[in-house]
């Protein structure tokens, strides 16, 4: 029911690679799902890759790509990153919310992330990813009760398990989706960020990024 009467939104228009900035270079991928693409927006600018670039691009030259789709779990994300050897600088995966409602076991999804986190940090030599907790599906206004609330739990043990794995890589660090719990900043559809969550989210990011290529400089 919730899936027949959830609105459908389009992934934002712009780019999904360029170059911005002026300093030392800096090679970026963002990965995931609905929300690295920046569902509940109009334009990338608006959304977590356009709000990420716009802040890194004031002290460094960024070289950007966005890897994302609606829809896309661990495993979708996994298999199209396996497609390109290209090597980056950082990472920022946003993944968790279509594990959850494909029914992915916490043992599953963790699995599935190490794999994940392994190619970023082998193959493509990523020096930090910024890994994003699964959001607190039983906050989301467009899931009512009691499914919010069964999500929710769900959601929260997959992110307790993706919390302990990026201890095991030096590279990965776990941020928390600490953000206001207040409805009027979803977008539309009850589902998605709106613009005002996604500048939120992006801030902390990269404040994270910042923080991790400091103290590996």
């Amino acid at each position: 029911m919730v899936r027949r009467k959830t609105q459908l939104l389009p992934e934002p228009v712009g780019a999904r690679a360029g170059r911005a900035g002026d300093g030392p270079p800096l090679r970026l991928l963002i990965a995931g799902d609905s929300s690295a693409a920046g569902v509940g927006v109009t334009t990338q600018d608006q959304a977590l890759s356009g709000q990420i670039v716009a802040r890194l691009a004031r002290d460094f030259t960024v070289d950007w790509r966005l890897e994302a789709t609606t829809g896309h779990t661990t495993r979708d994300t996994l298999d199209r990153l396996q497609k390109s050897q290209e090597q980056v600088d950082v990472a920022v995966t946003a993944l968790g919310v279509n594990d959850v409602t494909r029914g992915r076991t916490r043992a599953q999804f963790v699995a599935q992330q190490r794999a994940l986190l392994a190619h970023l940090t082998g193959p493509l030599q990523t020096r930090c990813v910024v890994v994003s907790g699964v959001p607190q599906m039983e906050h989301f206004p467009a899931l009512p009760q009691p499914l919010a609330w069964v999500l929710g739990r769900q959601a929260a043990r997959l992110d307790k398990g993706l919390h302990a794995l990026t201890r095991e890589f030096p590279q990965a660090h776990h941020l928390s989706h600490d953000l206001p719990d207040d409805p009027s900043l979803a977008a539309q559809d009850g589902y998605h960020p709106g613009a005002r969550l996604y500048d939120l989210w992006a801030e902390q990011i990269v404040q994270v990024i910042r923080d991790q290529l400091r103290a590996r400089s």
